[in-house]
C-alpha cells in the first residue's frame, strides 16, 4: 500500500489534494512575510507587521501595518501599489462618453439630455465639438476621460465603422479597468449583437423608464424596492467607522457581542439564522459575509467565525483595544524571562477572562508573533501557551 506524508505527518490519499494546496498556500504566506517583513525604515529602524488573511488563493488578503512612512516604503518597494487601502469614493458626477450614429440622433439626444438632467456629465459630439476642432483629438479626449462608455446600438449603428472604432477604444479601456462599458439597444434584439458583446448585459431603451433605470445603473443604485428602516444593530453600524459597510459592521458586532470565549465557530449558525438575527435580507447577509472574508468562513451553509474577527473588531464594541492589549502582553513577555506562558496563568495575572485573552492571542497569532500552540481540547483558551519569537521582539521594539 502506497503511503503519503507531508511535514512528517501521514496523509490519507483522499486528502492529498487539499493537503498539497494548504502547503503551497502556507509557502506563499511565508514568502510574503519574509520579503515584506524584512523591509526596514532606515530612519527609525521600524519593521512592518504583516497580516495575511484567507484560506485560499481566491480570498487571500494582505495588510501591512506600521507608520505611514514605513507603509509608503513598502508600497514603493512593491512598485507603487497601495496594499489594504479601501477604494476611494465614487465620483458623485459620473462622466459618460456617448457613442452613436447620426442616423439615431433623436434617441441619442433623449438619452444625453436625460443623463445631464440627472447630474451625469455626458460627452456628446453635438455639445463637445465646435467648428475648427480636431474630430480625432476631441473624441480621444472624450473617451480617455470617461468613466462610463455608453454606446447606442441600433440596426443603423451596429455596422457603422466609426461606431465600431469607438467601441474598440471603449472595450480596451474596460479591459484595463479604466471605465465601465455600457451597451444600450434601441429597436435591436439582443440576439443580433456581435459575439464580443453578447456576454455583456445590454439594456433596451424604449421608454423613459428605461432611461431612468440606465441612470440608476450609472450611479450604482440598487434595483431592489425601497426597504424599511434597519434594525438598531444595523443603524448603530452606520455610525461606527470600521472601513466596512454597515451590514458588515452589524454582522461583526453580532459575533463580537454574542461569543462566549472568542473561539473559532463561537457562535455558529447558518446564513438564514444570521440574516434574521441582524435584520438583513439573505442576499445582503451573503454580500456582507463575502466582504468579511478572512474573518468568516462558510461551510455547508454554516457561518464560522474566525478568531481574527475578534482581534480586529473588539475595539469597536468591547471595553478594550486588542492591539493595545497585544502590545502590553508582548512587551511583558520580552522584558521578563520568567513571564508565565500558560494562558490560564496569564489571564490570572492580568485579571482577564478567556474572552479577552483569546482575542489578544489571535491578534498575535495572525501576525506570526507567537508560537502556534493551538490544539484540540484547549477550551476555553484559543492557545494553551503564549510564547514569543523573534518577530515579537521586532514588533515591540518598533512600537515602543
Amino acid at each position: 500500500m502506497i503511503k503519503f506524508s507531508m511535514g512528517g505527518k501521514a496523509l490519507d490519499p483522499r486528502d492529498l489534494k487539499d493537503a498539497v494546496m494548504a502547503s503551497v498556500l502556507e509557502g506563499v504566506r511565508e514568502q510574503i512575510r519574509d520579503k515584506l517583513g524584512n523591509i526596514r525604515d532606515p530612519d527609525t529602524g521600524e519593521f512592518p507587521t504583516i497580516v495575511i488573511r484567507g484560506d485560499s488563493f481566491d480570498d487571500l488578503k494582505i495588510q501591512v501595518e506600521g507608520s505611514p512612512a514605513l507603509v509608503a516604503l513598502v508600497n514603493e518597494r512593491l512598485g507603487g501599489e497601495t496594499m489594504g487601502e479601501p477604494e476611494g469614493a465614487t465620483n458623485p458626477n459620473p462622466r459618460v462618453f456617448l457613442s452613436y450614429t447620426s442616423d439615431d440622433e433623436e434617441i441619442a439626444r433623449r438619452v444625453a439630455e436625460a443623463l445631464e438632467r440627472a447630474g451625469i456629465e455626458v460627452w456628446w459630439d453635438k455639445w463637445c465639438i465646435a467648428a475648427g476642432d480636431s474630430l480625432r483629438r476631441k473624441i480621444d479626449e472624450g473617451i480617455g476621460g470617461c468613466k462610463h462608455f455608453l454606446v447606442l446600438l441600433t440596426p443603423r449603428s451596429i455596422n457603422k465603422p466609426w461606431v465600431n472604432q469607438e467601441m474598440d477604444a471603449g472595450l480596451v479601456r474596460k479591459l484595463n479597468d479604466q471605465c465601465r462599458f455600457l451597451p444600450i439597444r434601441h429597436e435591436l434584439p439582443a440576439s443580433e449583437l456581435p459575439p464580443l458583446l453578447s456576454g455583456i448585459a445590454s439594456a433596451s431603451i424604449a421608454a423613459d423608464t428605461d432611461i431612468h433605470q440606465l441612470i440608476n445603473d450609472i450611479y450604482g443604485v440598487t434595483r431592489r424596492p425601497p426597504r424599511g428602516p434597519a434594525l438598531a444593530t444595523v443603524q448603530s453600524g452606520q455610525a461606527v467607522k470600521t472601513g466596512y459597510s454597515p451590514a458588515a459592521n452589524a454582522i461583526a458586532r453580532y459575533f463580537v457581542e454574542g461569543t462566549q470565549d472568542a473561539l473559532f465557530g463561537d457562535p455558529m449558525l447558518d446564513v438564514d439564522e444570521l440574516a434574521k438575527a441582524v435584520g438583513l435580507s439573505v442576499e445582503d447577509t451573503e454580500d456582507a459575509i463575502h466582504e468579511l472574508s478572512g474573518f468568516l468562513r462558510l461551510s455547508n451553509d454554516h457561518v464560522l467565525v474566525e478568531g481574527a474577527l475578534f482581534a480586529e473588531f473588539d475595539r469597536y464594541w468591547m471595553p478594550w483595544n486588542t492591539a493595545d492589549d497585544a502590545l502590553r502582553l508582548a512587551a511583558d513577555i520580552m522584558s521578563d524571562p520568567k513571564f508565565p506562558d500558560p494562558s490560564e496563568e496569564i489571564a490570572k495575572l492580568y485579571q482577564w477572562q478567556p474572552r479577552r485573552l483569546n482575542s489578544t492571542a489571535y491578534y498575535l497569532l495572525e501576525r506570526s508573533l507567537i508560537v502556534d500552540y493551538q490544539g484540540i481540547g484547549t477550551a476555553p483558551w484559543a492557545v494553551f501557551r503564549i510564547v514569543g519569537n523573534q518577530n515579537m521582539r521586532r514588533f515591540v521594539k518598533s512600537r515602543s
